[in-house]
């Protein structure tokens, strides 16, 4: 799983349920937006978007994603999630995600979102704030700007 996702600073491990599985008996595919979002979490938790969401009344928001699937996934796995910045814009930035499996040893998916900047408390979009931009740069180091 390391070298799969190599070049994601913030990586998630999660189980696949057997309830999550459809009628076709592989992975449901709104599952795998679940999985992208709990990266998304522990992406904004290593940035600590959260406090300054709670002392700024600014924070990020998903504006639109999506997921090219790559092999099914199945019970029994784990699947290793990772996810980066790729792109900062005024306003947000785009980040993306990898599922890799362990049963399979390969990506099983990729997807990417545009996350935006909004004021929780007045409403409508704002510039991310320089903390938050500053934060990601951090963590991304020289992969930001480079994927």
């Amino acid at each position: 799983m390391e070298a799969l996702l190599s070049d994601y600073p913030v990586i998630i491990d999660i189980p696949v349920a057997w309830g999550e599985m459809d009628a076709f008996q592989h992975l449901n595919n709104v599952v795998y937006f679940r999985y992208f979002e709990s990266a998304r979490i522990a992406y904004f938790d290593a940035i600590d978007a959260m406090k300054v969401m709670e002392t700024t009344g600014v924070g990020p928001i998903l504006a639109e994603t999506r997921c090219r699937y790559r092999i099914p996934l199945t019970f029994p796995d784990t699947v290793s999630v990772g996810a980066r910045v790729s792109a900062l814009a005024p306003e947000g930035f785009i980040m993306q995600y990898a599922v890799a499996s362990h049963q399979h040893g390969k990506l099983a998916a990729e997807g990417d979102g545009r996350i935006v900047t909004i004021n929780y408390a007045g409403g409508g979009k704002v510039s991310l704030p320089d903390v938050i931009r500053e934060r990601i740069e951090a963590l991304e180091g020289d992969r930001l700007g480079a994927n």
